[in-house]
């Protein structure tokens, strides 16, 4: 079996050498055959060693670069298979072939290195997400499951068939409001829905949030007080607006205490419009109130009130997208003021 040669740059230097050092000598001797002049053949020779000698200079320097070139390109795929997050800088400064290649091979990392970062948050927030349904669906199924089971399996008196039947819709109604959520939560955060922001009354928008608390207010005895200029104009999606205020008075009436008071204010600033939640609840201690903006958060006091913990959540988003933002004291025990800012523009 013949054995495949391969020809290194070595190995055509020295061919390409040898053939321009035959036809130096082969020109010498041809002229001094034709002309019988030494020195014309001496001259043929001399230009032919120094031809010889450029070459070989110039092909030491191009081999030389080139070795130097590889050395550094392999050094940068070495980095980027191995996934470093810094690369070898480009130690030749001319704007030439080697460093166009190598700045375009570097900005290529750096978009797969974006890329796999963007992936890996994005995988990050699939597992948070899934985690936190899971949780908050595994409570509302046990309970349909138990209550389910009792009925099938126990002799039940009508009357207390009738609070099963009455536990078990409570469930149904939390596992649909956390769908409903979900759905709302998903359409933003991916972009379906987009907010039609347009300069109107934010007095409407605020009455059209009220409105869907004063039942649960009065039920509890909550005195509600709002200070809002009528003809205030500013650029919001009413809907999405709208729903961003209800979550955050809603929570002020969960946890506020029967006879209670919230107070809603309304201020005009030079780039933004205030508009200040506060209540005498429960309050939120300091080192909680960073989280609880955070998707499915409760704290541990509130476990056993209404909710699944995404309200807040979703008026960050609304508000966030909006070009807002949203500002929280309080003190346990004597309250919260949730102050959200809107761009007047």
């Amino acid at each position: 079996m013949r054995r495949k040669t391969h020809l290194s740059i070595n190995h055509v230097c020295l061919f390409l050498g040898l053939v321009l050092w035959m036809a130096a000598i082969g020109s010498s001797i041809a002229v001094l055959w034709m002309t019988g002049n030494i020195a014309a053949a001496l001259c043929v020779l001399g230009f032919g060693l120094f031809a010889f000698g450029c070459g070989v200079l110039f092909v030491r320097i191009v081999r030389k670069k080139l070795v130097l070139f590889s050395d550094q390109l392999c050094e940068l795929l070495d980095g980027m298979m191995s996934g470093k997050e810094e690369l070898p800088e480009e130690r030749q400064q001319e704007e030439g072939l080697f460093y166009k290649i190598h700045y375009r091979l570097k900005r290529l990392y750096e978009v797969m290195q974006e890329n796999r970062n963007h992936i890996a948050k994005e995988r990050e927030d699939l597992q948070e997400l899934i985690s936190d349904i899971s949780h908050q669906v595994k409570t509302p199924i046990a309970n349909l499951t138990m209550i389910n089971n009792t009925l099938l399996e126990q002799e039940i008196p009508k009357q207390k068939q009738q609070e099963f039947l009455t536990a078990q819709s409570s469930q149904l109604d939390k596992l649909d409001f956390l769908m409903q959520a979900m759905i709302k939560t998903s359409r933003l955060e991916t972009g379906v829905i987009s907010l039609e922001q347009r300069e109107q009354s934010i007095y409407e928008t605020l009455a059209a949030a009220l409105g869907g608390i004063f039942l649960n207010a009065e039920k509890k005895r909550i005195d509600v007080q709002v200070d809002c200029p009528e003809g205030l104009l500013v650029s919001h999606d009413r809907k999405w607006t709208t729903e961003a205020l209800f979550n955050i008075l809603d929570n002020a009436v969960k946890y506020t205490p029967a006879g209670g008071n919230i107070r809603v204010s309304v201020e005009c600033w030079e780039m933004y419009v205030k508009i200040d939640i506060t209540d005498n609840g429960i309050g939120i201690s300091e080192e909680h109130q960073g989280t609880i903006f955070k998707r499915f958060y409760r704290e541990d006091t509130v476990h056993d009130a209404e909710g699944i913990g995404i309200g807040l959540y979703l008026a960050r988003e609304i508000i966030s997208l909006q070009g807002g933002y949203i500002v929280v004291s309080s003190e346990p025990g004597k309250g919260s003021t949730f102050s959200v800012r809107l761009l007047r523009k």
